[in-house]
């Protein structure tokens, strides 16, 4: 199994002859994803979130690669549904086989950012009994790990709970994902700025080689 990461969540897996794509979304230059990804068998989304999915450039990758297959859970299928977007729909306990390699879906929720906030509904998928991907979420699928992609960064991933989910599932292997926002400025303020300022407190972001003063 080669797994490239274009960056965040979206990686390109190629496994016994078939290439799939995952969850192509912000934090990732989709430029270089759409003019690189050719020959794709399988598009996964995990959930609708704008980091896993960004439909303009879908929609080119799709162009590019007329036979891909994308493979979602009923709530992104009602956002393609929206756009006109063919898809198949795997969901809990579900599985599928592409030429020989087998998809199965694990149904999580999503972890909290604040409350309910953002609380859309996140599937992992296992690849070939090899590869757990378990979108926004620590889920334990509760069998043999050979290789983890393992959140590491987030509005709702504290780095400790990611270490810990790891010792917990113990995969052989595991490599990051969800962690494009480490290079991006400003990218983890949205949920504190939104909620404090509700809450009459203000909240400053006080950029790299910039400064404020408080009076």
């Amino acid at each position: 199994m080669k797994v490239k990461k274009f960056g965040h969540c979206c990686l390109l897996i190629e496994e016994d002859g078939v290439r799939t794509l995952t969850d192509p979304g912000g934090y990732t230059d989709l430029d270089v994803v759409v003019r690189q990804s050719r020959n794709i068998d399988v598009i996964l989304i995990t959930h609708e979130h704008a980091d896993h999915i960004h439909v303009p450039s879908l929609k080119r990758l799709l162009e590019n690669n007329d036979c891909a297959r994308v493979i979602t859970n009923g709530g992104v299928g009602r956002l393609l549904d929206e756009q006109d977007i063919g898809y198949e729909v795997l969901e809990d306990g579900q599985s599928l086989d592409v030429d020989g390699v087998k998809f199965e879906a694990f149904d999580s929720k999503h972890e909290e950012i604040y409350n309910d906030f953002g609380q859309v509904q996140n599937t992992g998928f296992f690849i070939n009994d090899k590869l757990f991907y378990p979108g926004d979420s620590f889920h334990d699928p509760e069998r043999e790990i050979d290789v983890l992609a393992l959140p590491v960064a987030g509005p709702w991933c504290k780095i400790g709970d990611a270490v810990k989910y790891a010792l917990k599932v113990k995969p052989k292997k595991a490599f990051p994902v969800h962690d494009g926002m480490l290079r991006i400025k400003g990218a983890n303020h949205n949920v504190p700025g939104k909620f404090l300022s509700e809450n009459g407190i203000e909240f400053v972001i006080i950029g790299e080689g910039e400064s404020y003063e408080f009076r």
